[in-house]
């Protein structure tokens, strides 16, 4: 199977890995939307100081299309949710061992886990439409396209001040530990 190249425009870089049960993940970086920047002490109030970061979009393909609210879909909504906070705070901590500011975004509440929460949750779903482009159905909640695998995509953040190649290199060493590899075709 091909994994798709996701485009982080000039100044990121995307990483394509699998997972042991051969779901695909995709991280890249890139500099924060116009939203982030406009809100950031209202989403991330101990970041004001910070004149520069740059957001970690970490993808997972789910299983099934995130759509509908089923105890399976459920299960597997919180089984991602663990991936990620686990990978999440690895990197995160890691980073900040290094003195990089860091966190990341809990995808079930839109709030930091790592600073102080602000007055407005961080839509995870609104930062990959204005970051990658990709689509966004209103359901009961907003799902998002990916163009290879649909609706069956699960995305969460990461932030930091960490320049790009030091947030690949990290979060590459990391993905290893969590059973996410380069995939064979690559």
């Amino acid at each position: 199977m091909k994994y798709p190249i996701v485009d982080t425009s000039e100044q990121g870089c995307s990483i394509n890995l699998v997972g042991k049960t051969g779901q695909a993940v995709q991280i890249s970086i890139h500099s924060p939307s116009q939203y982030i920047c406009a809100n950031r002490e209202r989403i991330l109030p101990d970041w004001k100081n910070q004149p520069s970061f740059w957001v970690v979009i970490v993808l997972q393909q789910s299983q099934y299309e995130l759509v509908e609210s089923t105890p399976e879909i459920e299960i597997e909504k919180e089984r991602l949710r663990e991936k990620f906070m686990r990978f999440g705070c690895d990197v995160g901590f890691n980073l900040r061992d290094r003195g990089y500011l860091t966190d990341l975004i809990d995808p079930r509440t839109g709030y930091p886990l790592l600073s102080r929460p602000g007055k407005v949750p961080h839509d995870d779903t609104a930062v990959v439409k204005a970051l990658l482009g990709y689509p966004v159905i209103q359901n009961k909640c907003r799902v998002l396209v990916h163009p290879s695998w649909g609706m069956a995509v699960y995305p969460s953040i990461l932030i930091s001040v960490a320049a790009p190649m030091v947030i690949e290199w990290v979060a590459k060493s990391i993905a290893a530990l969590h059973g996410w590899k380069q995939p064979s075709s690559q």
